[in-house]
């Protein structure tokens, strides 16, 4: 699979070799603010390289964690190393994500943007269950803004339903809810989540629309054509999963370039995503700040022509 950028990756990072990056080799070279990207329409400027919360849960997305201390330490340690975007929910947990950003960070640095999502809820038996009506939507947002200690939240995506992928059902009536909840100022921004390019189309017909956030990653290329339409309107693309999720992505490709940079394997996969198109954002997730000072090194790693090759291969 050939990039859509046709070999040219423009970018303002430089070559790294990233031997020991948990030693701090990339402080002195590379920081996230160094590459950003603005959304049309958008008065949040992220750095490209952020941070997914979901893992600051217990197993399974479930429950607090086990060492709370250890949540809290990733996260201020994600603010201190350039990240200025972070995703959560309160369905993590449920709650607990949430508080622990606010324990962490609260009150929040300026320019730090928190981005959410609503649309489900968990079961008592730690089911996901589509909750898009509009009290259940309202009750959401709320529940949000209590948990995260704040006025208003910058970002609100709405999660549609379908737990495999997006269904393509109307989404017209949960995207008209939060448009009401961004003129009372509740939300500033909003975004989607698991939608499809006709989703994202009923969308936009009601609000304006500042992200997409959907599953992609190396081998999971469903979305190559969306990425550039949206790319093309200055709308934000940001993959979850982009390390593959809870099945770590395996190839021996990806393993011969890193080894061939001396980098580390996740390292080169979210260069990769990085130099696919300049509205992606990455949202990698970790409970490890050791991990999570290797995901931020990754900012500092250029793919040549042949390693670009070798991985659009995939």
């Amino acid at each position: 699979m050939l990039c859509p950028c046709n070999g040219r990756h423009p970018l303002r990072r430089p070559h790294a070799h990233l031997s020991n990056p948990s030693k701090g080799f990339f402080v002195n070279t590379y920081s996230p603010s160094q590459d950003q990207f603005t959304p049309a329409h958008c008065d949040r400027h992220f750095n490209r390289i952020g941070y997914g919360a979901m893992q600051l849960a217990g197993p399974h997305v479930w429950g607090p964690p086990q060492d709370r201390a250890a949540a809290v330490a990733v996260l201020r340690e994600a603010v201190e190393l350039g990240i200025n975007h972070i995703d959560t929910s309160d369905f993590y947990g449920p709650h607990a994500t949430n508080q622990i950003i606010r324990e962490a960070l609260h009150p929040y640095r300026d320019g730090l943007t928190i981005v959410t999502k609503i649309g489900f809820l968990r079961g008592a038996d730690q089911s996901w269950l589509p909750a898009a009506a509009p009290q259940q939507l309202l009750d959401a947002v709320h529940s949000n803004l209590r948990n995260l200690g704040l006025d208003a939240l910058d970002v609100v995506n709405f999660r549609a339903p379908g737990l495999e992928g997006a269904d393509g059902s109307s989404i017209g009536a949960a995207v008209e809810v939060l448009a009401e909840l961004k003129k009372d100022g509740l939300v500033r921004h909003i975004g989607l989540s698991n939608v499809d390019a006709g989703q994202v189309a009923e969308a936009q017909a009601i609000t304006g629309i500042v992200c997409v956030q959907n599953h992609y990653n190396l081998v999971h290329r469903g979305d190559d054509a969306l990425i550039d339409t949206l790319a093309a309107q200055g709308i934000a693309y940001v993959p979850f999963f982009p390390l593959g999720g809870f099945s770590p992505l395996q190839s021996n490709t990806l393993n011969e370039v890193a080894a061939g940079m001396d980098a580390k394997p996740m390292q080169v996969a979210l260069a990769w995503l990085l130099q696919r198109a300049p509205n992606i954002l990455v949202i990698p997730g970790t409970s490890s700040v050791a991990h999570l000072r290797e995901n931020v090194a990754a900012g500092a790693l250029r793919l040549d022509a042949a390693a670009l090759q070798a991985l659009d291969a995939l």
